[in-house]
């Protein structure tokens, strides 16, 4: 009661324009509270603003704007299957191994057998392709990271390691040295849902992706074509958004829908980078379609408020 008393005499000694400004201050941070949650460090803390906030009712998330602090996860942050965004780590290992300049297709790849016969499995997505074709690393890239075709990913983790196995090996100790602590890879395709991770780290990977010119240009393409193969188009959906450059979706039924993201907004006179990571989205029982809409949907809102929080920075 004492304190409750000298609160309201401390109110009421301010003056009216003081009083506004002490309401404007809150205001403002209530809504940024509200535009992207407190966040916060509590491995079950979900992070919701008013109203639920953009931030997903089930699932993981995890959004970074660049110069803003750091990041912002939502959901409880065990590992959870991660479907085909294991195809971004696939990308990453093959371009530090064998490092592409901005044009170059890079070294001449020959589709084995292996490669060619997995293009008529059909519970899985794949590029049919022919044994003894020959494709550029860039071109193949493409194959795996816009269609998310798996024999792809796998035929690339054979030419880089000798076979999947080691290049899994490769994988999980690129993944120890961007700090993804709650990452295990199991394949180079995603299909296996023994392979798991957590929107924070995915996170992390995103943000190192990124940084290479070639893997940008890549997932930022909406559609390419590929000589021997012909037109083919980027599962982003979210690319219809200008602000958006990539990065790459995930379905499966272990998985549900998952979706990685990269934007450039603008911010108090500059482009900052925003990365987002939804996992887990959809139902049980949706189709896996209706999975990947339910990531599409969410990740146009925390888009959208990363926008909103963006144009306050400066």
């Amino acid at each position: 009661m004492a304190k409750s008393s000298l609160l309201r005499g401390r109110l009421r000694a301010l003056t009216p324009a003081a009083l506004v400004a002490l309401l404007v201050v809150g205001l403002v941070a209530a809504g940024l509270s509200f535009v992207l949650g407190q966040g916060g460090t509590d491995p079950g803390a979900r992070a919701d603003g008013p109203d639920g906030g953009p931030w997903p009712e089930r699932g993981q998330a995890a959004v970074e704007i660049e110069g803003a602090g750091g990041a912002r996860v939502s959901g409880k942050r065990g590992p959870v299957p991660i479907a085909s965004l294991t195809k971004v780590m696939t990308a990453l290992v093959v371009l530090r191994d064998h490092p592409l300049r901005p044009g170059e297709d890079g070294p001449s790849i020959a589709i084995d057998g292996t490669a060619s016969r997995e293009s008529g499995n059909k519970d899985e997505s794949t590029a049919f392709l022919g044994e003894g074709q020959r494709f550029g690393e860039r071109r193949l890239l493409q194959l795996m990271l816009l269609p998310s075709a798996n024999n792809v990913a796998r035929l690339l983790a054979r030419w880089d390691a000798g076979s999947e196995d080691a290049f899994v090996r490769k994988m999980n100790r690129a993944a120890a040295e961007l700090g993804m602590k709650d990452t295990e890879y199991t394949g180079a395709s995603g299909y296996q849902p023994s392979t798991v991770s957590t929107a924070a780290d995915q996170l992390a990977l995103a943000k190192a992706a990124m940084a290479d010119p070639a893997f940008r240009a890549i997932v930022g393409a909406r559609q390419v074509t590929v000589p021997g193969v012909g037109v083919v188009r980027n599962t982003n959906r979210l690319l219809d958004d200008p602000d958006v450059v990539g990065l790459k979706t995930g379905s499966s039924t272990p998985a549900g829908g998952a979706l990685m993201w990269a934007a450039h907004v603008g911010s108090g006179g500059r482009t900052r980078l925003v990365l987002g990571v939804v996992l887990r989205q959809g139902r049980d029982g949706d189709s896996l379609d209706h999975r990947l809409d339910a990531a599409f949907d969410v990740s146009r809102k925390l888009l959208k408020a990363a926008r909103e929080r963006a144009a306050t920075l400066t």
